[in-house]
């Protein structure tokens, strides 16, 4: 949702041709997505929200990917056994996941350290200063010896990656957490990464993501009470199981379920919803 002083959400206010908007965040991390007063400028919204969703005014959207026609395994490059790619960041809300992902990077840096490995952005450049706001503490963080003395340490960092699939694609299992749980269809590119790659994602985001998503293509975070039955679950997995999980990603990637996250579907939302607008 653009700010209300965006030059152009003022041209769909004041001009009589119609306007669209297509939401991909959600509203926890851009509020503005979820004041529906100014939907009202838009003749139509497409959007993730399964909860808005009506077929006349909101229109469901989904991420969209080039999906491949296979899923390849290279079973001598799965040499570890878990990872995440995720930027550090921290909001202030209650259902915000930013802190479960440090929470299970702390637990493996703990207690199973060979076996976990974290990449993404910001996590070499955190500073503790607790006092201080997260924006200044980024500023201060700039100052080489603030941040020599006051970083952060997180044992299991391995760097920035320019592409995820090489990465993930040397690991059996990633840690695949939204930015927030709980929000109806927000499913973003992170559990498909893991699909491309053949690395089976550990999912926690979407309440309902088993409606868009055949719930034996990832792992149920939710399922498990504790990381340490998580962990065990994934260490003892047999050849066999991983292979069904895999075959089951296959299935889905070459199925009509998949078409809602496709390239194909999104354009022909678009041809169908705005186009055809232009005809009326």
């Amino acid at each position: 949702m653009p700010h209300r002083h965006n030059p152009y959400l003022a041209y769909a206010c004041d001009s009589k041709k119609p306007a669209y908007l297509i939401i991909c965040e959600s509203e926890i991390i851009n509020s503005e997505n979820q004041n529906y007063s100014l939907h009202q400028s838009f003749k139509k919204i497409f959007t993730y929200n399964d909860s808005l969703v009506d077929n006349k005014k909101y229109f469901k959207m989904n991420y969209c990917f080039d999906l491949p026609r296979q899923i390849d395994v290279v079973s001598s490059r799965k040499v570890r056994l878990c990872a995440m790619i995720a930027g550090n960041k921290i909001i202030d809300h209650p259902l915000e996941l930013y802190s479960e992902r440090i929470a299970a990077i702390r637990w493996f840096e703990k207690y199973h350290p060979g076996d976990f490995d974290l990449y993404g952005g910001g996590w070499d450049s955190e500073i503790c200063l607790p006092r201080l706001p997260y924006k200044v503490k980024k500023l201060v963080g700039k100052l080489k010896f603030v941040n020599n003395l006051f970083r952060v340490k997180y044992p299991s960092y391995r760097g920035a990656v320019v592409r995820k699939h090489p990465i993930l694609s040397e690991y059996k299992f990633s840690i695949c957490y939204e930015n927030a749980r709980d929000v109806p269809g927000y499913i973003t590119e992170k559990v498909f990464d893991c699909f491309f790659a053949a690395c089976i994602p550990i999912y926690w985001g979407a309440g309902n993501v088993a409606d868009h998503i055949p719930s034996d293509c990832f792992i149920d975070k939710r399922n498990f009470k504790n990381m340490e039955s998580l962990y065990k679950y994934i260490k003892t997995m047999t050849v066999e199981e991983y292979g069904r999980y895999i075959d089951s990603i296959r299935e889905f990637i070459g199925s009509q379920m998949s078409y809602p996250f496709s390239i194909d579907c999104f354009m022909n939302t678009i041809i169908e919803e705005i186009v055809e607008d232009s005809f009326c």
